[in-house]
């Protein structure tokens, strides 16, 4: 199926909708127990660790979910795969809400990670490049800097219902957000594109590298081995990003300071890489990001309680892990047409959602049992194992080009 061009929809208006989308898919799933976890656990007799099963749960699904979403993005589109996302998410989010013990609560979230896999991110990018083509990198940008603003946007509206109607009822309100917003705004808004031209067909087409078949595996191995090392890194430390920052001799006020200032620094590393322009590339991006985890991890070994060294590190933390972010989501478009940009972020989506599942698990317990020090060199190692992945792309990206 080619790809087709919503041209009756502008960049602005395709950000607007899919920013919307997107905040309140994330914000009203994987952030949701962020506010209504304890609530919840209390009213259902569970304990946290059940309840935070449930995002894992959701990211399994999405991993294994990623592939045959792919397909289905080519063959019918970004709209009517998003429109069932929005439908799965309100199915999940009804069931959440009439949960009365764990089998219907993981059950939940097992229907929410579907609706994840066909609503949240590489469909929404996918729509983005159906409409942009291979020029998409600063419209996605932009879109996952509205995007990283879930929690703060969610966060509190959900806090609110919560108070006034409980968290049962609020769950019933944020399905209705899917099912009267984002649904509408997926089927409706996004529907009944154009059908490109031949000269768009081929722009769409054309490989932005000479690459032969057997570079074009190992340019997704490196793509995926870099990629899945960034939600490592960056799902693994986040949730103990307090805790470490103390161990490493900041006071608990300065420790809850530095950890709220990174999720600012990370949408602002992404602004200035939107800012920038054609004068980045997500290779760049990664080489840099990589960089600066590594040298994040070895700011905070190195701190021993100085206040400059550990916001040293939070500077290095939140830009690095803000742009490698962003270079996770771009590289395919680098090394592959922009009519496989959708099957192959879907593929990519299977190890990085398993990394993402994994991170926190493996890094509580590596730091639990082995200790702060062993815990970020770590880190380091596997930061400096994504630089060479990405040098290594930026070598075949070089040598193709002169080629």
């Amino acid at each position: 199926m080619p790809l087709s061009l919503p041209r009756r929809l502008p960049r602005a208006g395709l950000i607007a909708l899919l920013s919307v989308s997107q905040i309140l898919g994330w914000g009203t799933t994987f952030d949701m127990p962020g506010v209504l976890g304890r609530r919840i656990a209390d009213d259902l007799g569970l304990s946290m660790e059940m309840i935070f099963l449930g995002l894992t749960v959701m990211m399994l699904v999405l991993a294994f979910a990623s592939p045959q979403t792919g397909r289905l993005l080519a063959r019918h589109g970004a709209s009517r795969i998003l429109s069932v996302g929005s439908c799965l998410m309100t199915s999940g989010l009804l069931l959440l809400s009439l949960a009365q013990g764990p089998a219907l609560y993981l059950g939940a979230w097992l229907v929410i990670g579907l609706g994840g896999a066909f609503g949240l991110s590489v469909p929404a990018y996918t729509a983005v490049v159906e409409h942009e083509g291979a020029g998409a990198k600063r419209s996605i940008g932009m879109l996952m800097i509205f995007a990283g603003l879930s929690s703060a946007v969610c966060w509190p509206i959900l806090s609110l219902l919560d108070q006034q109607f409980g968290w049962r009822l609020t769950l019933m309100l944020a399905a209705g957000a899917q099912l009267l917003v984002c649904l509408p705004l997926h089927a409706l808004a996004l529907s009944k594109p154009e059908v490109r031209s031949a000269e768009q067909s081929s722009a769409a087409d054309t490989e932005p590298l000479a690459l032969t078949p057997r570079q074009s595996v190992l340019a997704f191995l490196l793509i995926a081995v870099s990629t899945s090392i960034f939600s490592l890194i960056t799902f693994g430390l986040s949730p103990s990003l307090i805790h470490i920052l103390q161990v490493s001799g900041a006071s608990p006020a300065l420790a809850l300071q530095l950890g709220s200032l990174r999720s600012v620094l990370g949408i602002a590393a992404r602004a200035v890489d939107v800012l920038i322009g054609k004068r980045s590339s997500p290779v760049l991006t990664g080489l840099v990001g990589s960089a600066f985890l590594v040298m994040a991890m070895v700011a905070l070994l190195l701190a021993d309680g100085q206040t400059s060294m550990l916001w040293l590190f939070i500077a290095l933390y939140g830009f690095g892990s803000g742009i490698a972010t962003l270079s996770r989501v771009l590289l395919p478009l680098s090394f592959f047409s922009a009519s496989r940009f959708a099957q192959q972020s879907a593929h990519l989506s299977l190890p990085q959602n398993l990394a993402n599942a994994a991170a926190p698990v493996l890094f509580t317990a590596l730091l639990d049992r082995q200790g702060a020090t062993t815990a970020l060199v770590a880190l380091a190692l596997l930061a400096i194992t994504a630089l060479a992945c990405i040098a290594g792309l930026a070598l075949m990206a070089r040598r193709a080009r002169v080629a």
